[in-house]
Order: structure tokens, then sequence, then C-alpha cells
């Protein structure tokens, strides 16, 4: 049992043909994070995704088409900020997140008074690698991005994420829905509306079910989709990203 969260947290679960895997995460952040609120965003399942998650008696978005994660989560952020939520936490619907370190993720928020952490998988914990392309690409881009948000980033590319209300602010009418957009440009996003960036060691845990994002041949793509997503990125005007004070 979790002590009570000091603030309205939102739990956003973007899911993309998780009928499979749902239904155990669903029942594990209810047991584990009882003082959180639930939404699943469907993201153009083919499966029955959004029935089984309105089996569970959880909220769902359900969206026309597949946008995405950062689609998914934009829309997971307008609802938070229309329901007056002041803390949001990504996880994923395939089981690899622990809900047992959504606390841990709204604790550290809190305490470093940041506006963004990042559970971050290559911090410590855990046994969980990536090898070839996305190795490569994954070190790289946490070097760059550490420099830009001022703080050291070992897993850039997470999906595992706690957002305060600056942050709700900005990624409600900006969560960029492009290819790694929602990872690499969402922390551009963020240092350049000067947020506070932190990261938290936690560990991955095996898919429940359903497919998995990358194959080898996507892997031997990242690479350089992943460079080229940071460049540009970087290359956005700072005049046109917004500071998280007017947001």
């Amino acid at each position: 049992m979790t002590a009570p969260f000091p603030r309205r947290v939102l739990v956003v679960i973007p899911a993309w043909n998780e009928q499979d895997a749902l239904p155990g995460v669903l029942a594990e952040v209810d047991e584990t994070v009882a003082d959180a609120d639930i939404l699943v965003v469907n993201d153009g399942s083919t499966d029955r995704t959004s029935a089984v998650a309105r089996r569970c008696g959880v909220p769902v978005l359900d969206l026309p088409i597949n946008l995405g994660v950062g689609g998914a989560m934009r829309a997971g952020f307008k609802y938070a900020q229309r329901h007056g939520y002041d803390v949001v936490v990504q996880l994923d619907a395939d089981g690899q997140h622990d809900p047992r370190d959504v606390p841990r993720l709204v604790d550290l928020l809190m305490q470093e008074d940041a506006d963004l952490v990042i559970g971050a998988r290559f911090a410590g914990l855990g046994t969980y690698s990536a090898r070839g392309p996305r190795r490569w690409a994954m070190r790289g881009l946490s070097f760059v991005l550490s420099r830009v948000t001022g703080t050291r980033l070992t897993d850039s590319t997470s999906g595992f994420k706690a957002a305060g209300p600056r942050a709700i602010a900005l990624f409600a009418p900006t969560y960029p829905a492009e290819y790694l957009g929602d990872t690499i440009e969402s922390l551009v996003l963020a240092a350049r509306a000067k947020l506070r960036v932190r990261q938290m060691p936690v560990e991955m845990r095996a898919r429940a079910g359903g497919i998995p994002s990358h194959n080898p041949v996507r892997a031997s793509l990242f690479l350089l989709r992943a460079v080229l997503a940071l460049l540009i990125a970087l290359s956005r005007p700072a005049a046109g990203f917004p500071l998280a004070e007017d947001a």
C-alpha cells in the first residue's frame, strides 16, 4: 500500500492492439496505484482493446486512426488538462513498465521540484539492454540530450514518464506526434520551455502480450531515424517553442 498522492494523478496508457496484455496491466495499476485515476487511449486498434478496457471499468479515449504514441499522449494530456489533473504518468500497455514505480516517479517529481521525470532503463537497475544500431543511437541521443536538458540522461527514448502541471500545460497543445517525437522532440521541447527534467532508474519487464514494435528491420533503421528526429528537433527556431510560464 502506498501513501496517498498529494496531487491528482492520471495514469495514461496509450494502447494499440493490446487486448491480451491490457487486462493484467489495468488490474496491476488499480492494485498498486490506488490513488491515481486511469485513462486508456485506444490508438486506432483493430482488435478488442477498447472493449477490454471498458469492461475493466476504465475510461477510454478512442482515436479513429492509429496516430502513434505521440498522438495518443497528446490526447491524454488534453484530457488531463481539461479535467484538472496535476500529474500525468505515461505507462505502456504491454506490461513492460512496473506500476509499482509510478509512486516513485511522482515522489521524485515533487521532491526535485521537477516538471518531467523519466523512468530510465539504463541507469543501474535490471538487465534490459539494446544491441547494434539501437544501442548506438540511444547512447548518442542520451549524450546530446543530456546537454540540451542540462541533466544527465541515460535513456532518452523511454516511454515511462511523469509530467507535472507545467509540462501538462505545455504538452497538451504541442506534444510531438511524429516518429520518436514523443521521446526525442518532447525533451527538446521541454528544455526550450525551461522545464526541469530528471530521471529515475527503473527495471523493465518482459512483454505480457501483443506484438513488439521493433523487429530486426526496424531496428536497423532506428539509428538513421533517431538522428534525423534529433536534427529536426534541434533545427527548429527556439522562438517556435513556448515558454512553460506562458503555457
